[in-house]
Order: structure tokens, then sequence, then C-alpha cells
């Protein structure tokens, strides 16, 4: 019989294939990108030469005032229901089309979601901008997606960064290279001091993409400042808890929302070490059965991942039958966080998204409803009694097995 952990593990590896392409950023519609004018660096050397006193020196405006949360930050009385959190996440966050399409929606009821930046989107495509990343365990410049396409690309991504930050929108990270099984060594091969490098070099990408891509100073600053990165997602979910923990900590992360959940249903995040983890729920779907709650994962229920761009109408009515559900289930159940993980992407002739935001424009209206960040709802947890909140954590889940009829 078939575990849960099994799979999981069986869809991630079905995914690390397919991601090799998948995650790459849209082509650009502009010509090739000028040329730099400064000489390129790489990791290394900007973390030798370039203290973060010195980038911020040449950031004239300074980092970005992110809006003030959406939740309304009040303590329960014990048996007082929570409110139905909704927390909207995307792995890797290149494509201005999505961008634009998810900022949109969420203006409807002032939501708020979280992407979970890739690194390398920041970098250009060229060998000696690709040669800038030193994946763990692989050769410079290898990695197992795209990088951030030419230059126009890049500054278009690095200002629907600072467009949604401003917006109360979370910046988390993804890491980088999106090494999967098949492409060892992988997340779970990797070690504390790997996890180290991989998150040293994200830091280092945000703080000094510029001078990695040998861009000149007047080019517009990324704002979004690097410590308001507090949590992420890795790469098909891989990672060993106990590597990961010393990486994050060292870091300054103190959320994680990859490691695949230990039981069926939709519970509460668990705070484990020192770190919250909103795990990634194994839960019932009446349009997929029994699946990780993600649009991948939708897909290869679905059928094995295989791209049939005639099915997007039918898929999207089971993605958004499928949201709706989980919906039901909480907030009527447990109302444990409902995490909505998807990516930036056009599968199966862009199945995922469109019902996604369809979802986002109606559901964050929902009374006692609120579409928030990762952030926004550890800092409302941490703001209950403790003895509520213990009460609240330890609820069952729901829809962990197909309804008896």
């Amino acid at each position: 019989m078939l575990t849960i952990a099994g799979l999981v593990a069986a869809l991630c590896t079905v995914m690390a294939v397919r991601m090799l392409t998948a995650e790459k950023p849209p082509e650009a519609t502009s010509s090739a990108s000028p040329e730099n004018t400064q000489a390129i660096v790489n990791v290394g050397a900007f973390l030798e030469t370039m203290q973060l006193t010195e980038v911020k020196e040449a950031d004239k405006r300074g980092p970005i005032e992110p809006a003030e949360t959406n939740i309304p930050m009040e303590k329960l009385k014990k048996g007082q229901k929570p409110p139905q959190f909704v927390i909207f996440s995307f792995d890797g966050g290149a494509g201005h089309t999505n961008w634009q399409r998810f900022l949109d929606a969420a203006e409807v009821h002032d939501a708020r979601f979280t992407t979970f930046l890739t690194g390398l989107y920041l970098l250009g495509d060229r060998a000696e901008e690709k040669a800038v990343y030193d994946g763990p365990g692989h050769a410079p410049g290898v990695a197992s997606i795209g990088y951030g396409g030419p230059r126009p690309q890049i500054l278009t991504q690095v200002d629907d960064l600072n467009e949604a930050y401003s917006r109360g929108h979370e910046i988390g990270t993804h890491y980088n290279g999106h090494f999967c099984a098949g492409h060892e060594p992988s997340g779970d091969d990797w070690t504390t001091a790997d996890w180290d490098s991989e998150l040293e070099q994200f830091f280092a990408m945000m703080r000094g993409w510029k001078q990695m891509n040998g861009y000149p100073d007047d080019v517009d600053d990324l704002r979004v400042p690097p410590e308001a990165v507090r949590g992420g997602r890795t790469p098909c979910l891989e990672g060993q808890w106990d590597e990961l923990v010393p990486a994050w900590k060292a870091h300054g992360l103190t959320y994680d929302s990859s490691i695949p959940s230990p039981s069926p249903g939709i519970s509460w995040p668990e705070r484990k070490d020192g770190i919250w983890e909103f795990a990634m729920p194994f839960a019932y779907s009446p349009a997929f059965g029994m699946t990780t709650v993600m649009d991948y994962n939708f897909w290869v229920s679905y059928n094995g991942g295989v791209s049939q761009p005639e099915t997007a109408p039918e898929v999207r009515a089971k993605v958004r039958e499928t949201y709706d559900y989980l919906f039901e289930q909480t907030y009527d159940g447990n109302r444990a966080p409902l995490l909505v993980a998807g990516h930036f992407n056009r599968w199966n002739g862009d199945s995922f998204n469109p019902p996604t935001a369809d979802f986002m424009k109606e559901v964050c209206g929902e009374p006692d409803t609120y579409c928030a960040t990762y952030q926004d709802v550890i800092a409302w947890m941490e703001l209950q009694d403790p003895a509520v909140l213990e009460e609240i954590l330890a609820q069952p889940p729901v829809a962990d097995q197909r309804p008896s009829r």
C-alpha cells in the first residue's frame, strides 16, 4: 500500500523531470539586452568585497515600507472561533503576466499573497552571468531551471517585486538551482553546509544582482530588504529537517512551507525547533481524490502531468471545485489556514492560474475570511494567549478522507 510519504516522493520525482523547463521565465518580447557597462562579479567575489552597508549607500531611495497587515490583530477569547485564513503562495515568481494577474485579483478585497522567489531569476542568461551561481555539488552555472533572461526582463521582474512588496505582499525564498530527485545531489542529499551556501547565495543575489549582472548603478534597485524574507519553500518539497533547521536559523528564517504533512487532511501549522512549519497538506479533493494541495500535483493526479491544452476548461473547473470544497471544509470545520500553493506558469494551456485568480477574487470577500501572508498569520498566532492558541492548534484535520455516503 502506497503511503503518503511514498506518494509525495513519487510525485516529486515526476515533478523534478517536468520542472526542467516548466519554471523557466517566459521569453522576452524585446530585442537582445544592451551591453553591460560594468564587469560581472560572481557570488563569492561579491560576498568578499561588497558589504551590505555599501550596497545600501548606492540605494538612493532606500527599502520600501510595505502596506500594513490586512488582519485584525485581536486576541480571541477561550472557545471563540478563529478567522479563516487563506494563504496564497507561488513558487518561482517569474513572469510579468502572472504578477499583474494576481496583483489585480488581490486588489478586489485587499488580499495578500506570498511569492517564493527563485534567486536565479535575478541573473541573466549569458554564460558569464550564469557562472555567478555555484549550486552545492554542481558545476558553476549549472541549474535545473532557466535563469532570469535578458536585461529588460530582469528589470521588469524587479519592478514587479517592488510593486508587490509595497502593497503588502510577501517575498520568501524558493532558493536557487531547483535541484530535485534525478538531478543529484538534490535537496534531499544536501547537508546544512549546502543549504547555508544556497541561502547565502540567494541573499547575495538580492543584494548584489546589479553588480553580478554588470548593470550600471543607475538601474532601479530591488527595494525589498533581504531581512524581510523570513521563510520559503524548498524545490520539489525536498530537504531533511535536521539539515535544514540550522541553516534556516543562521539566515533568520522563522517559518517554512515545504515539508509534506505527516498525516492526511488540512491542519493548523506546528511550531517545531523554533520554526513554524506550514506543512504541505495531502487532502481529499472531489475532483482529484487524495492529493498534495498544489497545482502541479493536481496536474499529475489528472493525467500524469501530460500537456493536453484542449483539456484546460475541464481542469480549470476541477481546480476551482477543489478550492471551493477545501474552503468549505476549513471554514465550517477547524478554520485551519487554507494553503493555496501554485506556480507562475501556463501549464496545460493555462489550466491553473485563471481559476486560482478567480478564487482569490471571490473567497477573500467571504465573511470573517482574510487572505493573508505567512508572516501576518504567524503574528496573529503569536498574539494569542498560549492556552487559547494551544486549543486552536490541537484541532483535528479536515478533508482527511473521502466523505462516506
